[in-house]
C-alpha cells in the first residue's frame, strides 16, 4: 500500500522553518552575514558596488513575494537611495523584474541562468546521484549533498524515494550551519584555522545562546574523528534526526557534505547510528574516489 503523505510546518523561535513532505523549505538567514564576505582593510581589488549589487540579489529568500527597496534596504543594511539605485541597474540587466503594480521587485531569470551553469559545472552532483539515489532507496530517507554559503548551508542536490514520507528539501535549499548535521558535518572537516573564523561569526549570531550551540560542534568535530559521521536529534528543529558525513573533492575544488535524515516520529536514532551513519561514509568514500579519477 502507498503510504499517504503528510505535511507539517512549523516556526521556531529563531525564525527557521521546517517543511515535509510536500512542500520545499528552506532557512532564511537570521541576519546579514556579509561581513563574511568583506576583506580585511583596503583591499584595491575588492570592487565594493560590485559586492553591494550581490548582496541586494541575496536578499531575496526562497519562498518570499516581492520586496520593495524599503524591504531591500532593512536586510541589506544598505542606504535606501543606493538600493534604489542598485535595483534600477539589476533590473535593466535582467537579475531583477520591476513589478511596476506594487511597486516592488523579484529575482529575474538572469539569475535563474547563472545558478543553472553553476549547477551544470558541479560534476561531483552526476557522479553522486546514483549512489545518492540507492541510498535513499534502501533506507527510505532524503539523501542530500549541500556546500557552504556563508553561515548556511545550501543544497546542491537531493534524492529521495518514492514512498518517502519525510523531509522534502531541494535543490538550494538553505539550513543552518551551526545545528544541522550536514552543517556541522563540514565545520568538522574544516582546517583549525577556517573553522575558528567561522565560529567567531557564528557567536556573534547566537549570542546567549553560543554555548550550547558550541557544545553541538564539539561533539561533531569528535564524531567524525571517531567514526566519519555526525548527529543532530532535534538540535536544528524539534523533530528532525539526522546524520551527514564529509565529503572532500580530491582535485581541492572544495568540501561538501552529505546527509540523511527525517522527522523523528519516523526514524529511530539507533538506527541512523548503526545504519544509515555507516552508509553515509562509505558513501562519500565512493564519491571522492569517482571523482577523483573522472
Amino acid at each position: 500500500m502507498r503510504r499517504r503523505k503528510i505535511e507539517i510546518r512549523r516556526i521556531e523561535p529563531d525564525g527557521e522553518a521546517a517543511s515535509y513532505a510536500a512542500g520545499s523549505g528552506a532557512a532564511a538567514p537570521a541576519e546579514n552575514d556579509s561581513a563574511l564576505d568583506r576583506p580585511p582593510g583596503r583591499d584595491r581589488q575588492f570592487v565594493i558596488a560590485l559586492a553591494r549589487g550581490l548582496e541586494i540579489l541575496r536578499a531575496f529568500h526562497p519562498g518570499d513575494g516581492p520586496l520593495g527597496n524599503q524591504e531591500i534596504a532593512q536586510r541589506t543594511g544598505l542606504p535606501k537611495p543606493t538600493v534604489s539605485r542598485l535595483t534600477y541597474t539589476l533590473t535593466k540587466l535582467g537579475h531583477l523584474v520591476y513589478l511596476e503594480r506594487l511597486g516592488k521587485y523579484r529575482i529575474g531569470l538572469g539569475v535563474l541562468a547563472l545558478g543553472h551553469v553553476a549547477l551544470g559545472a558541479m560534476g561531483i552532483r552526476h557522479i553522486a546521484r546514483q549512489h545518492m539515489q540507492a541510498l535513499a532507496e534502501h533506507t527510505d530517507l532524503p539523501v542530500a549533498l549541500g556546500t557552504r554559503d556563508r553561515l548556511s548551508m545550501i543544497y546542491a542536490e537531493a534524492c529521495r524515494s518514492q514512498d518517502t514520507m519525510s523531509l522534502r528539501y531541494d535543490v538550494g535549499t538553505r539550513i543552518p550551519i551551526a545545528v544541522t548535521a550536514m552543517g556541522r558535518a563540514y565545520l568538522a572537516a574544516l582546517p583549525e584555522r577556517e573553522r575558528a573564523y567561522l565560529l567567531a561569526h557564528l557567536e556573534r549570531r547566537y549570542g546567549t545562546r553560543w554555548a550550547e550551540v558550541k557544545k553541538g560542534i564539539d561533539r561533531a568535530v569528535r564524531e567524525v574523528a571517531e567514526r566519519g559521521f555526525c548527529c543532530s536529534f532535534a538540535d536544528w528543529q524539534a523533530d528532525v534526526f539526522a546524520v551527514a558525513a564529509p565529503l572532500r573533492l580530491p582535485d581541492g575544488s572544495g568540501l561538501m557534505a552529505v546527509n540523511c535524515g527525517g522527522p523523528g516520529f519516523l526514524v529511530e536514532a539507533r538506527r541512523l547510528i548503526d545504519d544509515v551513519g555507516p552508509r553515509l561514509v562509505d558513501l562519500a568514500r565512493t564519491v571522492e574516489a569517482a571523482h577523483g579519477v573522472s
